[in-house]
């Protein structure tokens, strides 16, 4: 297939492409610098000049592709409601443009919000609704195309994906614990994260874009449940400093904007995924990473 992928050079999207091509793809990543540009030729991709608000370049993007992966997000902590804007107007671009067409529209999803007390499952459906609801409300907006002719898939990614590189949320923690000379977790350390490795989240992308049916939710997750206090101290030992708890009222000034997603139980299962694309994840663990130097080579 001729995919047509938007955060094509970052952490997650990198390694997508990787498999991708590997796999006999071609590929086309939307590039908003010469230095992605760059990336991705020296890689045997086809650069397409854009980002995020450039819609036009989105539609044209999606118009010429037999497949689109969308893993571009904004990610601005400080105004979450611009993210929000911005994806749910990228998915719009995109779905409106392969309306009709039957061809997939692989969309990044997140766990967080989905359920209390118990792993989410791929039949939980997101509370996230309409333009002013958590990204937007895209992972409905994007199954809603399953209805125009688009083969809508929804990857949510566990809240770490993780291996040498990541700049995600275990590499803010780890910096957290640099520059405070101890490694933290909050209150009992019990709040726990699902993980998968970047290599596995990167190939159920391939899987979903081959074959999963119209309107499915797939679970980027390899580890269920890793608690914050596993990985406090492995962060702890890989940098030689002590564990310590953080009280809950501290955790903000501790762990900075990762303290309010460190503080939050975000964990799923992948029962479902696994067996429907006969997915079956392989990387190191969580744990084995930090404990590997992933984080302070």
């Amino acid at each position: 297939m001729r995919a047509f992928v938007t955060g094509a050079t970052g952490w997650i999207g990198s390694a997508v492409v990787d498999e991708l091509l590997a796999a006999g793809h071609q590929v086309v990543g939307l590039a908003r610098s010469e230095e992605s540009e760059r990336k991705l030729t020296a890689k045997g991709a086809t650069a397409h000049r854009g980002d995020l608000d450039d819609l036009e370049a989105l539609r044209r993007g999606a118009a010429e592709a037999e497949a689109v992966i969308h893993l571009a997000n904004k990610h601005d902590w400080g105004n979450p409601a611009e993210s929000d804007r911005a994806e749910r107007a990228a998915v719009a671009a995109l779905g409106d443009s392969l309306a009709g067409s039957g061809r997939p529209l692989i969309v990044a999803s997140a766990l967080s919000g989905l359920v209390e007390g118990r792993p989410a499952t791929e039949a939980d459906a997101s509370p996230a609704v309409g333009p002013r609801s958590n990204r937007g409300g895209s992972e409905n907006l994007a199954l809603d195309y399953a209805a125009e002719g688009v083969r809508s898939v929804i990857v949510r990614f566990a809240p770490s994906v993780h291996g040498h590189g990541d700049w995600g949320f275990v590499n803010f923690l780890t910096a957290a614990a640099r520059e405070r000379g101890s490694s933290g977790y909050i209150g009992d350390g019990s709040t726990a994260w699902s993980a998968v490795h970047r290599t596995d989240a990167a190939r159920l992308v391939r899987l979903g874009m081959e074959q999963a049916p119209a309107g499915t939710r797939l679970h980027a997750v390899a580890e269920e449940s890793v608690t914050t206090k596993e990985i406090a101290e492995a962060v702890g030992r890989s940098l030689g400093l002590p564990v310590v708890s953080v009280a809950p009222e501290d955790a903000g000034p501790h762990f900075g904007f990762v303290g309010r997603f460190f503080a939050s139980t975000m964990t799923a299962e992948s029962k479902v995924t696994q067996q429907l694309l006969s997915w079956e994840p392989g990387g190191p663990t969580l744990v084995e990473d930090i404990d590997a130097g992933a984080y302070t080579a």
